[in-house]
């Protein structure tokens, strides 16, 4: 399922005096199964981007398209296109409202008139991907877990729709190291396994440098850098006038070039650095 926006603009209080704009002459294109990663400095539009995907928001001119199907038009049945295009809001936790676990995630199904069967097993199969135990918590309070298993609920319960399309606006926000590590390596799953486009939006860059095949990097609501996680962390220059900046270990790959070590700087992770370090620095060569 691809989403494909054509030169939208949007403004907040669009006609009054206080009026702001929130996005200016935005194109772009996401294809089915890719996962992208998506930054920029704090009001840079990224919020107000991703509420177009499905129709949350609509632009003040231009064009918004999920499979096709035009979300500016009067007749288009939203309701439908959120189904398809799941959103996941930071602190998803303080949307939960259900009783128990099973009336929260099952909400969606129930709510699209599901039989109480069909719910089960949705239920049953979107907590399994976040990785907790349906059997368990069926019948518990999602008030009464820690912040990462509510974390995990309410993501759940957009599973719980089968969407093709998982936006996620920040899903880590809050939580502890291994926590974040925990959702993160669940997003990737569903993504390689469940074959679902993933749009993460994250202030993290080292997140994205391991997660995610490309990057859209806004800046005052336009796009000002869209391409492979290489090719956007390769202008660390631009990215750090934005107030951004790159992966801590691509930074430390910069200083060990500065200090005549000759190492490649199109590092992301930790293991490519080790790996190179081992190689420029020959420790690996038999004696």
């Amino acid at each position: 399922m691809s989403i494909r926006l054509e030169n939208v603009f949007f403004s907040y209080l669009e006609g009054t005096p206080t009026s702001q704009a929130a996005l200016r002459n935005v194109s772009l294109e996401i294809e089915d199964g890719e996962f992208v990663g998506l930054i920029g400095p704090t009001g840079s539009g990224k919020s107000t981007l991703i509420q177009h995907f499905n129709g949350l928001l609509k632009p003040d001119s231009g064009k918004v398209f999920v499979d096709g199907v035009d979300l500016t038009l009067k007749d288009t049945q939203l309701r439908l296109i959120r189904q398809k295009v799941g959103m996941v809001f930071q602190y998803p936790e303080h949307q939960l409202f259900g009783e128990t676990v099973l009336e929260d995630v099952g909400f969606g199904p129930r709510n699209g008139g599901l039989s109480e069967e069909e719910i089960v097993k949705r239920v049953r199969e979107a907590l399994a991907y976040v990785g907790l135990d349906y059997e368990v918590l069926k019948d518990q309070s999602p008030f009464e877990l820690s912040g990462g298993q509510k974390r995990r609920v309410a993501i759940a319960g957009v599973l719980a729709m089968r969407p093709s399309v998982l936006v996620l606006d920040e899903p880590t926000a809050g939580l502890d190291p291994a926590g974040r590590e925990e959702i993160l390596a669940e997003i990737k799953q569903l993504h390689d396994e469940g074959g679902i486009t993933v749009v993460l939006v994250t202030h993290s860059m080292e997140d994205v440098a391991r997660f995610a095949d490309r990057l859209i990097v806004m800046e005052q609501g336009t796009i000002a850098l869209d391409g492979t996680s290489l090719e956007v962390f390769g202008q660390a220059g631009r990215l750090k006038d934005m107030g951004l900046g790159v992966p801590e270990i691509t930074e430390l790959m910069y200083e060990l070039k500065a200090h005549g070590l000759d190492v490649d700087t199109e590092i992301l992770t930790v293991a490519e650095a080790e790996a190179e370090i081992i190689r420029v620095m020959g420790w690996g060569c038999q004696k």
